[in-house]
């Protein structure tokens, strides 16, 4: 399909219940249109209807392929074992881990048009006259752009983007990434002031003040990295300006005065009862949050899983015992799902009776180990993590108060104040069960951002930042500097002249 082909289809986009999923991609069907394209490139139609559209498009983030993929399996928390030919997938998923993708890696691919999609169905909602949104709803199209927009921006370095009012045989212009950011930060504090002002909530599915706080916390706190110059040598001049770490302080601590607070009990937070953290989760019905325990339960255990991703060694070793974070072992009594525990599964796992698992594969034991090979894995190798529990999972989660906390903390040790940084690692640590740090670091800072946030979708994010991206670990030889961000898909090249290839693909 062309790119104008492409982008017209997206025009067709239908407010609920346009993507169908598989075990790896997500696919977008054209449906009967909901806003139509005028000879100048204006749109009529339902912003309403557009908006909910916008707000259902965030299901792809559910996948553990794609965006989801991009983010994790190219960072140190998360291993795609091939086990026997299972999970091969023609090296799909080696390709990452081992950071020796191309330009015509499937999931960058699919990426880059999921993205790219979303950004133009709330570019229509803010250009819709049937009727025209609403101040509020502007707002929340501002910040969903926003939000598809950053992640556009933030793995592949530059933006296509079209004007609202710019017609579908326009090829987009291109941001670079500064501007790109720029206008992230436009959208943004616009979009502020008329969001409303929501505490937390374990139904939160709509833009508020607290989810665009959060976001420009994550902005500012990387505002060093995206403005940094990018080449085959990787990205150079980091730096992060006093006055941008003041701004994460700022956003933050609007947050925490919105009524959040870290959660009692740490797995709540991805259950139905969630009370303190969340800020921003998928609508009900959008996507699908059991993928996350799916992706890497063993076939044998209930529910049947895939048998797919596990953490490494080395990533497992950064918790203490004690940290509830590290798991929370299951207590079965017969109830569905009671022998699944939370956390990292390791070692012998027991069915919701109490009895022993037995592996099918070898009819031996089923018991997780933590070492686990790239390629020739055995079908109980690595420790497995569960975070969504099949028994009271709750919504998909993009932004969590935790999080937000920990931006602060690190904003606060750039700034030089490492010991109000550190009463804030261990207040958090605390929460968690773990003993308080004696001192804090670069270095101890990003173990901490891992140990609370791992398989969230942001330890790439943090890597980067924190200059470790670019490290050796199982599995992952490959230094080269300038994969900090993804190439530009061929098809995307091939059908927009604005677009030229990142540095090093």
């Amino acid at each position: 399909m062309s790119y104008h082909k492409f982008i017209k289809s997206l025009s067709l986009l239908i407010g609920i219940g346009i993507i169908q999923m598989s075990c790896t991609d997500l696919e977008v069907d054209e449906m009967e249109s909901i806003v139509t394209e005028t000879a100048s490139g204006d749109f009529t139609g339902d912003a309403g209807a557009l908006l909910e559209s916008a707000y259902n498009q965030l299901a792809a983030f559910t996948d553990q392929a794609n965006m989801y993929a991009l983010e994790v399996h190219t960072s140190d928390e998360m291993i795609p074992p091939t086990r026997g030919t299972d999970w091969g997938d023609n090296g799909v998923w080696r390709l990452l881990h081992s950071h020796n993708w191309d330009p015509a890696h499937q999931y960058i691919l699919n990426s880059w048009n999921q993205l790219n999609s979303r950004v133009f169905i709330t570019n229509q909602v803010l250009a819709s006259d049937a009727p025209a949104p609403t101040p509020e709803q502007a707002a929340a199209a501002k910040f969903l752009r926003a939000y598809y927009m950053w992640f556009v921006m933030d793995l592949y370095g530059q933006v296509p983007f079209r004007e609202v009012n710019e017609g579908v045989d326009v090829d987009p212009r291109v941001l670079t990434r500064e501007e790109a950011f720029n206008f992230i930060l436009k959208d943004l504090e616009e979009a502020l002031p008329n969001l409303p002002a929501t505490g937390p909530s374990a139904t939160n599915d709509k833009a508020s003040q607290a989810s665009a706080n959060a976001l420009l916390a994550r902005l500012y706190l990387n505002k060093g990295v995206y403005l940094a110059e990018v080449n085959e040598q990787g990205a150079s001049n980091i730096t992060f300006d006093q006055a941008d770490m003041a701004k994460v302080i700022e956003h933050a601590d609007a947050v925490m005065a919105d009524g959040y607070a870290l959660e009692e009990n740490y797995y709540d937070n991805f259950s139905v009862n969630a009370q303190s953290e969340l800020i921003f989760v998928n609508p009900e019905g959008a996507g699908n949050a059991e993928n996350r325990y799916y992706m890497t339960l063993h076939y044998d255990q209930n529910p049947s899983g895939w048998n797919g991703f596990t953490t490494l060694a080395d990533f497992y070793a950064k918790f203490e015992d004690g940290d509830v974070r590290k798991g929370v072992p299951a207590t079965p009594d017969g109830s569905a799902f009671s022998g699944l525990g939370h956390g990292f599964l390791t070692g012998v796992q027991y069915d919701d009776n109490g009895n022993v698992i037995t592996n099918s594969r070898n009819n031996q034991p089923l018991a997780f180990e933590p070492e686990v090979p790239l390629i020739g894995a055995d079908t109980d190798d690595g420790y497995r993590a569960i975070k969504y529990h099949p028994a009271d999972k709750g919504r998909y989660v993009h932004l969590r108060y935790a999080d937000v906390f920990l931006m602060k903390a690190e904003a606060m040790l750039r700034m030089g104040d490492t010991a109000g940084a550190l009463a804030l690692v261990n207040e958090l640590r605390e929460a968690r069960g773990a003993s308080p740090l004696a001192s804090l670091d670069e270095a101890t800072m990003l173990d901490e951002r891992g140990r609370e946030l791992y398989w969230e979708g942001i330890r790439r994010v943090d890597q980067i930042r924190f200059g470790t991206f670019n490290d050796t670990w199982d599995w992952k030889e490959n230094t080269e500097p300038f994969r900090v961000i993804y190439p530009i898909p061929q098809q995307a090249l091939d059908s927009n002249p604005n677009l030229v290839q990142n540095p090093g693909y």
